[in-house]
């Protein structure tokens, strides 16, 4: 996976391209909490609609585990904002239209939500007109 990573207005935005593994997504999670310390970002919009895969149960599990694990090591350890907002914008089969994997982060303190289209994210994030992502980033 290959992360192109800009930052604005307390707004983080992250593109991801390129094949789903597992183990390339917790890479790029501890890349994506690097730049959020880097830059006291406390929204977090991950762009990820581009991105090809068709993870199974148990990896959208240990992802939504492995998420919501590090963002509390960092809240306490690492000086990242104490309630860093996280929406996703994938696309089936990347987004589970169950949401199992959003659902296993929140119910470990994560505040996230994953969405199909990119308006409803950034609705949810708060970001007005004024502050949106240069289209240029999408």
């Amino acid at each position: 996976m290959i992360l192109r990573i800009s930052a604005g207005s307390g707004l983080l935005r992250v593109i991801a391209t390129g094949e789903f593994s597992l183990a390339e997504a917790k890479r790029t999670f501890l890349e994506i909490l690097d730049a959020v310390l880097q830059h006291k970002s406390e929204r977090i919009l991950f762009d990820g609609r581009e991105l090809k895969g068709d993870p199974d149960t148990i990896q959208r599990f240990l992802y939504g585990e492995f998420a919501a694990d590090a963002v509390r090591r960092c809240i306490k350890g690492c000086g990242i904002p104490p309630t860093p907002q996280f929406a996703y914008v994938l696309q089936e089969p990347v987004l589970d239209p169950q949401r199992f994997g959003e659902t296993v982060a929140v119910n470990r303190g994560m505040w996230v939500k994953a969405f199909d289209n990119l308006e409803d994210a950034l609705g949810w994030l708060g970001v007005t007109q004024a502050n949106k992502p240069d289209p240029g980033m999408a």
